[in-house]
This record gives C-alpha cells, sequence and structure tokens, in this order.
C-alpha cells in the first residue's frame, strides 16, 4: 500500500508545485478561447483525479512488479512534458511552441496506455481518461492559439 500511495504522491505534488509556480502567470480568462472551452475552474479538479489515476496505475504495476524498464522512461517522461506543458503556456507564453510541447505530450501518453495495457489490462483502461483529456487540451491549446 505505501508504493501505491508513495506513487499517486508523485504526480499530485509534481501538479501541484506546478500550479503554485505558474499561478500568478495563469492569463485563461482573459484568452479568446473557443465555444467548448471548460470554465476555469474545472482545470485543477480533472487534472487532481487524472494525477491520482496515474499514480494508481503506476502503483499498482511497481507493486506487482509489472513495471518494465520502457514504462518508467515513458511514465517519467510524461509527467516531465505534462509538468512542463504549463510552464510553455502559462509563464513564458510560448502557445505555439506549447502546441508542438502538448504532441509530444500525446504520443507519450498513447504510449504509456498501450505499455500498460499490455502489463495490465485494467491499469492500461485506467489511464484512457487521461488519454482523452489530453488530446482535448491539445485541441483547446491549438484553438486558443489561433484565436489570440
Amino acid at each position: 500500500m505505501k508504493k501505491i500511495i508513495k506513487n499517486i504522491l508523485i504526480p499530485v505534488i509534481i501538479g501541484t508545485v506546478v500550479g503554485i509556480i505558474i499561478a500568478p502567470k495563469i492569463d485563461y480568462n482573459s484568452l479568446v478561447k473557443p465555444s467548448f472551452a471548460p470554465p476555469a475552474i474545472l482545470f485543477p479538479i480533472i487534472w487532481t483525479i487524472l494525477y491520482i489515476l496515474m499514480g494508481l496505475s503506476y502503483g499498482i504495476l511497481a507493486k506487482e512488479n509489472l513495471v518494465t524498464k520502457d514504462i518508467k522512461i515513458i511514465y517519467y517522461a510524461q509527467l516531465f512534458f505534462n509538468a512542463l506543458w504549463s510552464i510553455i503556456f502559462f509563464w513564458l507564453k510560448w502557445r505555439f511552441i506549447a502546441i508542438i510541447w502538448i504532441i509530444f505530450l500525446d504520443i507519450l501518453v498513447l504510449m504509456m496506455i498501450i505499455k500498460m495495457i499490455n502489463q495490465k489490462k485494467i491499469i492500461g483502461i485506467i489511464q484512457i481518461p487521461y488519454g482523452i483529456w489530453i488530446i482535448f487540451a491539445t485541441i483547446l491549446n491549438i484553438a486558443i492559439y489561433m484565436l489570440n
């Protein structure tokens, strides 16, 4: 159980720290957004749930000794790309670079889901909401870039 809790805390803490760092620079409400853009209040709620699911999946794999070298590399790479996207988009305001960055994140998340499904089907399935959300975030990023 300790291994699972530790692995849940890693993405939650990373997300929290990045959120604190970028908070003064978040300009989401002042951006021109497409009609499908969710209200700002939803983002911390959704991301907290996704971070918990990320950590839970990885933690269960770790507890069951199912983490391969590939899964470990992809998992931590997607955490890195995920954390830096917020800094690129909000802190640096490099909206176009954020598009390129999030496309790499999309690829990493898809690879992670496939690798996790291959290890334990339910674990990979738990990551599908993350995959859907990150694809939605990519579309939103592109739309915001084009509108601003």
